[in-house]
């Protein structure tokens, strides 16, 4: 029997509802309904409110899974297909295990998942929650072997869990140079309102694809009336291609704990969270580590550096895989231990955010960016970019390139200039902004990265002129499908449709009369969804329509109506269970 051994203390389990679920999926491989209740006497909370959290998550469970939990992604660039082979049929095939079924003995279940943020490395699944890389035939041999023989985690090959920080461009903030505490320093010595002025007047705008105004949001919160302010950072990167905050918190978590310190001194606020996506979840033990080490030099706690009045505490929360909680209303709803459904707004975060107090969220890369600004000046930051999208952009680049990784650019840097880095070669389409962002072809590589052109949150997935961009988009819109948390129709229902429209025309099945159909449809979800993700969970469809139209209609087929099932085809299980192949059994 492998070792389940947690990665970290039983208290912190308990400090949140998310963390003492995740040590009950990880001690008994799922969580009962008397769990469910145990939880809800703990917590205080109505035993519905815990079920529905549980339920919600795509990381708990209802019933066991193996002990050998498999979950590989289905991404484009990590996904399981990225090795030239079918990875989770291999699996399957040498583990005698059907895909989303725990095998009869309780020791090994495989499924799918969403992107797990290792685009740069290929072929990649999570083991019990850890990355295992680099997914070829010959390691899916060797990890077969080593399931067979019960041998534990901590056995298998080191190098396979090896997730190095692949910095392939370095520019204003990736730099080997800055000091732990100088930021804060010269923040706490200029004081909370010229550090606000410096932001403001610096032009940072949020990093994770709005573009808000930094200084203006962390302004709002300052003058937002509250018995209690605070400061969340969103690190649930979930967008399909994105791993750059990966990177950032492997390599730069000081800066971010810093940037967070920095918000909190210009806000008022004595309490922040860092929410981790479940995905992360083996980066937490280096995490707390680093905020440890802000702990012992005085960078958060009590007085921080001599500063009476100025506390400041930090705390990680981890999420349990959904990815609408990317969302900063979905997030907080998830740091309040519910499950993580956007808010209707106004009000916004601002004034209403964590416990209804004024809350100033922000990604990572825009608090390492705020810490750079304090630390080296708003002039020296906005002289970087263009005149409305100041400083630098860090993307993530996977795909059909020689050198996946994160680079990190002024704004204004035109697509070609990116791909020429990458070695991105006889490119047919690039996707911005992963699924919810731009599908830009060859004629608009001319365009820049920045928010009055075209805007993203860091992904930059690379597709070469043999990629199916119809099997792409069809991967997309089973992401929306998926990840939808199902609050409204037009979301909850327009998401499946559109993936099944998807799949009528990939499949050769469409009409001219379809084509229309999913262009309408697109148009509906977009306009009547509740949040983002339904705003833009066609994109990719409008994006391919407008650009690439031919390759929609050499899948349609020359005639007025064809049906989205095939019926003489769906007969053919029937016909093989019941062993008849007369005329009977067949429709013609």
């Amino acid at each position: 029997m492998m070792s389940r051994t947690p990665l970290h203390s039983a208290n912190f389990d308990k400090q949140h509802l998310l963390h003492r679920l995740y040590a009950l999926q990880h001690q008994n491989c799922h969580i009962s309904t008397e769990s469910v209740a145990q939880v809800a006497g703990e917590f205080n909370l109505p035993v519905s409110q815990v079920a529905a959290v549980v339920d919600f998550y795509s990381f708990f469970y209802r019933e066991p899974v193996g002990r050998y939990h498999m979950l590989l992604s289905n991404c484009t660039s990590c996904g399981y297909r990225a090795g030239g082979i079918d990875v989770l049929e291999k699996l399957c095939q040498n583990l005698n295990v059907i895909p989303g079924i725990t095998r009869a003995d309780g020791q090994v279940s495989i499924s799918e998942t969403s992107c797990i943020g290792m685009c740069d490395h290929g072929a990649s699944m999570l083991i019990n929650g850890m990355p295992l890389v680099g997914l070829d035939e010959k390691k899916v041999a060797q990890i077969a072997r080593l399931v067979s023989e019960q041998t534990p985690l901590s056995k298998w090959p080191r190098d396979w869990f090896r997730i190095g920080c692949p910095i392939q461009k370095r520019g204003l903030l990736l730099r080997d140079n800055s000091r732990s505490g100088d930021s804060l320093i010269k923040a706490l010595t200029a004081g909370p309102q010229h550090t606000l002025e410096q932001i403001v007047h610096s032009g940072l705008r949020g990093r994770g694809g709005a573009g808000f105004s930094t200084g203006r949001k962390w302004q709002f919160c300052r003058e937002a009336a509250g018995d209690a302010h605070y400061v969340v950072c969103n690190a649930d990167e979930g967008e399909p291609g994105t791993f750059k905050d990966r990177v950032l918190l492997q390599c730069y978590a000081d800066a971010l704990f810093e940037g967070m310190a920095i918000c909190a001194f210009v806000v008022g606020a004595k309490r922040g969270f860092l929410y981790l996506r479940g995905e992360y979840r083996y980066l937490l033990n280096h995490l707390q580590e680093t905020l440890e080490r802000g702990y012992k030099k005085n960078l958060l706690g009590r007085s921080i550096l001599g500063h009476d009045g100025f506390d400041f505490d930090i705390e990680i929360v981890v999420g349990a895989g959904a990815y609408i909680c990317g969302e900063e209303s979905a997030l907080i709803e998830s740091l309040e231990g519910k499950p993580g459904i956007p808010r209707i707004r106004p009000p916004f975060p601002v004034t209403h955010g964590y416990l209804g107090q004024p809350t100033a969220a922000n990604n990572v890369e825009t608090f390492i960016a705020a810490a750079y600004i304090a630390n080296d000046g708003s002039e020296r930051f906005s002289a970087v970019g263009t005149e409305r999208s100041t400083g630098s952009k860090i993307l993530s680049i996977s795909g059909d390139c020689r050198l996946p990784g994160v680079y990190e650019y002024p704004f204004g840097v035109s697509i070609q200039q990116v791909l020429d880095d990458c070695g991105g070669d006889n490119v047919q389409a690039v996707q911005i902004g992963g699924p919810a962002g731009a599908l830009l072809a060859r004629r608009d590589f001319h365009r820049q990265i920045s928010f009055e052109d075209v805007s993203t949150g860091g992904s930059f997935l690379v597709f070469g002129e043999k990629h199916d961009l119809l099997s792409v988009n069809q991967n997309f819109a089973h992401f929306f499908a998926h990840e939808s948390c199902g609050f409204c129709t037009p979301c909850r229902v327009g998401t499946q449709l559109l993936e099944g429209s998807l799949k009528k025309i990939v499949d050769g099945c469409a009409v001219a009369a379809d084509i229309d159909e999913i262009e309408q449809l697109s148009k509906l979800v977009m306009r009547y969804s509740h949040c983002g993700l339904g705003h833009t969970a066609a994109n990719h469809i409008l994006d391919s329509l407008k650009h690439f139209p031919e390759l929609f209609g050499k899948r349609t087929v020359q005639q007025a109506f064809s049906p989205q099932v095939d019926l003489e085809a769906a007969l053919e299980t029937a016909r093989q269970i019941t062993h008849r192949d007369d005329a009977d059994a067949h429709l013609e």
